[in-house]
C-alpha cells in the first residue's frame, strides 16, 4: 500500500528541500500558524497591520534574510521564497512588509550602497529597528517607471528632491525611503530619511485590499539631501528593476501559501457540510474542483523550485520570474475565488480565509508589474518584437 500524500504537496515538493530550506519552511510555518492565523483576520477587518510582530519577525531572521554579514541569515533564495509563501499563507500584507524591507530596501543599500551606508543601516534594518519603503511608483508613472516626474536637482554638495509617490508599502512607518528620481544623469537611487524637512507620508484609507498592511503617498518639497545618502553604485532604470526582479521572485512563491490556505480552508469545510444526507465533498463536481485546485498549486510549486535553484545558480533571466509571477498569482486568485464560492454565504465573511486571500490577491496580481506587463514580458521573448 503506498504511503498517503500530503494533500497541500501532492508530488512531496519537500523531499527536493535542503535540511536547510526545510527547516526554515517548517520554523516559519510554526510561526504563522502560532502568531498570525489567531489575529490576522481581526487585523485585516480593524485595517491594521500588527506592528508588535516586527521585532519577533527580526528575531526569525526575515529581514535581509539572502544577505551574507550585517547581521541578516545569509540564506539561500530558496529558503527566502519558503519564507515568502509561509508567510504570505497568513497574508499577503505580511509578506508584503517583509520583501519591501528585503528586496526593495536592504537589497539596493546592499548591491548600490556605499560601505558607509551597508554599516550605518543594514544592521539597523536586520534588527527590524530601522523600516524601510521603495519610492518608485507615481499617480501617472505605473507601469512605466521611465516617465517618472520626480526629479533631483544637484546644489553644491546636497541635492534638492520634488515630486511624490503613490501606492507606497510602509510608507507612513518608515524610518528611510529608498526613492528614484530623475537627474541631469539619469535616474538615481537616493535613501531620504523620516525627518528630513520637506518630506511628508499619508496615508491610503478605503482600501478593499491589503488591509492588514500600511499604504502611503509619499510627499517631496524641496527636501535637500546629503550626497552621502546618494545610491552611488547604479544609475538608469537598472536600479529599480533589478530590486523589483528581486521582490517579484519573492512574489512568485507568496501566492502559493494562500492558494494552500485556501484550498485546506475548503477542504475540511467540504467534508464537515452536509448537504442532502452526503457530504459536501461526496459530489462529483466538488472532486473535480478540488482535484484542479491540487494540480494548479502543483504546477506553481514546480515552477517556483525551479525558480529559486535558476536563481541560486545565478542564472535566472527576468522572463522567467515574469511567467512564474504571471502564472503563479493568476492561480492563486482563481483558487481563492472558487474557494469562496465553495463555501456558500459563508464564504463573505472573514471568519474564513478565502475573502480575504481574494480581496488581498487582487492587489497582488496589480502591483510589482500588472499581469499585462508580464504577459508582454514573455510576450517580448517569444517573439523579439517590443508591444508596450
Amino acid at each position: 500500500m503506498s504511503a498517503k500524500l500530503d494533500k497541500l504537496d501532492i508530488f512531496n515538493i519537500k523531499s527536493l528541500l535542503s535540511e536547510e530550506e526545510l527547516m526554515v519552511q517548517e520554523s516559519i510555518g510554526r510561526w504563522v500558524d502560532d502568531r498570525i492565523l489567531p489575529i490576522i483576520g481581526l487585523a485585516f477587518d480593524n485595517h491594521e497591520f500588527p506592528m508588535d510582530l516586527i521585532p519577533e519577525m527580526a528575531d526569525l531572521g526575515l529581514f535581509g534574510s539572502t544577505i551574507d554579514g550585517y547581521g541578516c541569515a545569509g540564506l539561500n533564495y530558496t529558503s527566502y521564497g519558503l519564507i515568502c509563501q509561509e508567510l504570505e499563507r497568513g497574508d499577503s500584507g505580511l509578506r508584503s512588509f517583509a520583501s519591501v524591507q528585503s528586496s526593495l530596501c536592504m537589497f539596493p543599500i546592499f548591491a548600490f550602497g556605499s560601505d558607509e551606508q551597508k554599516e550605518r543601516w543594514l544592521p539597523q534594518m536586520a534588527k527590524g529597528e530601522v523600516i524601510g519603503c521603495f519610492g518608485l511608483t507615481e499617480a501617472h508613472a505605473g507601469s512605466d517607471p521611465a516617465s517618472m516626474k520626480t526629479h533631483a536637482k544637484k546644489d553644491g554638495d546636497d541635492w534638492i528632491i520634488n515630486g511624490s509617490k503613490m501606492w507606497i508599502t510602509n510608507g507612513s512607518i518608515a524610518n528611510i525611503a529608498i526613492v528614484w528620481a530623475q537627474t541631469e544623469e539619469g535616474i538615481q537611487g537616493f535613501i531620504i530619511e523620516q525627518d528630513m524637512p520637506g518630506f511628508d507620508t499619508e496615508l491610503i484609507h478605503r482600501k478593499m485590499s491589503l488591509r492588514a498592511s500600511i499604504t502611503s503617498a509619499l510627499f517631496f518639497d524641496d527636501v535637500r539631501v546629503p550626497d552621502a545618502n546618494r545610491l552611488p553604485k547604479v544609475k538608469g532604470l537598472k536600479g529599480p528593476l533589478s530590486c523589483l526582479s528581486n521582490a517579484r521572485y519573492g512574489i512568485s512563491w507568496g501566492p502559493i501559501g494562500a492558494a494552500q490556505a485556501c484550498l485546506q480552508e475548503v477542504l475540511d469545510y467540504t467534508e464537515e457540510r452536509v448537504l442532502f444526507d452526503r457530504s459536501l465533498n461526496c459530489n462529483q463536481i466538488i472532486q473535480q474542483k478540488l482535484a484542479d485546485m491540487s494540480r494548479r498549486i502543483t504546477t506553481a510549486q514546480l515552477l517556483a523550485l525551479r525558480l529559486g535553484q535558476l536563481k541560486d545558480a545565478d542564472q535566472l533571466q527576468p522572463t522567467q520570474i515574469s511567467m512564474a509571477k504571471w502564472n503563479n498569482v493568476r492561480m492563486a486568485i482563481d483558487i481563492a475565488r472558487e474557494c469562496r464560492d465553495m463555501l456558500g454565504g459563508a464564504g463573505i465573511t472573514t471568519e474564513h480565509v478565502a475573502i480575504r486571500h481574494m480581496l488581498n490577491l487582487e492587489s497582488v496580481i496589480t502591483y510589482e508589474g500588472t499581469e499585462t506587463i508580464h504577459q508582454l514580458v514573455v510576450g517580448r521573448e517569444l517573439t523579439g518584437k517590443n508591444a508596450f
